[in-house]
């Protein structure tokens, strides 16, 4: 094995450890993405890069700093889409421009938060 397949090895033992520590008893599909978001971002659960909430995993904030860091991201820009969203229903759009460097034009993701999606815990913030 190499050490940087150890290493790797190494952090999903010890993400599952530290998941059953906080979360009790979880099953093999919620291991299992764990166990890919571990593989594909190299997140901690010990570092707060992740959070079970509702019975999903969730990047955190210092989880999506970790990975842009990661990926040697320059910035990133964010705005709501007015014409999108609907503030009587708690519905919002977001637009996001992530910036590879200085003269990147950068790519642009969306993303929704609405009270089916949001856990109570984090509405209103």
């Amino acid at each position: 094995m190499t050490r940087a397949k150890g290493m790797h090895v190494d952090m999903v033992r010890q993400n599952t450890s530290r998941a059953h520590a906080r979360w009790g008893l979880l099953s093999k599909d919620t291991l299992y993405q764990l166990k890919e978001l571990t593989d594909r971002y190299a997140l901690s659960v010990a570092s707060g890069d992740i959070q079970m909430l509702e019975g999903r995993w969730y990047v955190t904030h210092a989880g999506l700093l970790r990975i842009s860091d990661r990926a040697r991201c320059h910035g990133i820009k964010t705005a709501v889409q007015k014409g999108l969203s609907e503030p009587a229903t708690s519905r919002w759009v977001f637009k996001a421009t992530v910036y590879k460097s200085l003269r990147s034009k950068g790519f642009v993701g969306y993303g929704d938060a609405d009270p089916s999606n949001v856990s109570p815990f984090f509405r209103g913030a």
